[in-house]
């Protein structure tokens, strides 16, 4: 990859690194570094920085959850990390910086395919932040991910997925035995692109709550919490 396609990369992240190596190491994938192997070259694949940024990564957004939400607990702090850290949405970010276009990859993976394929980029996004931790430590690290994360927090807020309405309905039902709770798809409505999913909440086969959303996930989350108000436990 030639000096211009890295800085058309930085100029998308907003970063200029002082050690160009440490980027195109990120960059590397292990199909590429095996190749180069192979011709007798020594080339470091990105695997040792996906381990290193991911730590990085963890710390960044555990951080700023502990803050912002000073009254949830543990087990939901570590429910909205999942949610902003996982293979997913980090996929959704290289997405964003188009961060498969500039990778380094062996001719057998060097297809538009593998250039989007999951389990790769987001790979190689924890590789890119382990890379701008080394060159400028924490808080640069920091003002790279944190816009990406709050991103997808803010839509798992408006989604209703920041609370764990689902559980704790779970939890409410238990204390009694015998009681059976499920979730029932109504409808679903809307092109294949942009469906719109109905959902109930249903004990012993009645129908205690209804909700709707753009996933089923959201839906189910909807109609537990207006199951919930039932209970005395709006939140």
């Amino acid at each position: 990859m030639n000096t211009e396609k890295l800085k058309e990369l930085e100029d998308r992240i907003g970063y200029t690194f002082r050690d160009k190596k440490l980027l195109i190491r990120a960059l590397t994938h292990s199909s590429y570094s095996n190749e180069a192997k192979a011709k007798g070259e020594e080339v470091e694949c990105n695997e040792r920085m996906e381990f290193l940024g991911d730590s990085v990564l963890s710390l960044i957004v555990t951080s700023y959850l502990f803050s912002k939400f000073p009254e949830s607990l543990e087990g939901e702090l570590s429910r909205i990390r999942s949610f902003t850290v996982s293979e997913k949405p980090l996929s959704k970010y290289a997405a964003e910086i188009e961060l498969g276009s500039y990778m380094y990859l062996g001719h057998g993976e060097d297809n538009e395919s593998a250039r989007k394929r999951p389990s790769l980029t987001s790979d190689a996004f924890e590789a890119l932040i382990a890379a701008i931790y080394l060159d400028s430590g924490l808080e640069a690290a920091k003002k790279f991910v944190l816009p990406f994360a709050i991103k997808n927090i803010e839509t798992l807020e408006r989604e209703n997925l920041t609370v764990d309405y689902k559980s704790l309905l779970q939890q409410i039902v238990q204390q009694e035995q015998g009681e059976i709770l499920e979730y029932e798809l109504i409808e679903e409505r809307g092109p294949a692109h942009n469906k719109e999913f109905f959902m109930a909440a249903k004990l012993n086969n009645n129908v205690i709550g209804k909700g709707r959303g753009k996933s089923k996930r959201e839906a189910e989350q909807n109609a537990a919490k207006v199951a919930l108000e039932l209970f005395g436990k709006n939140e």
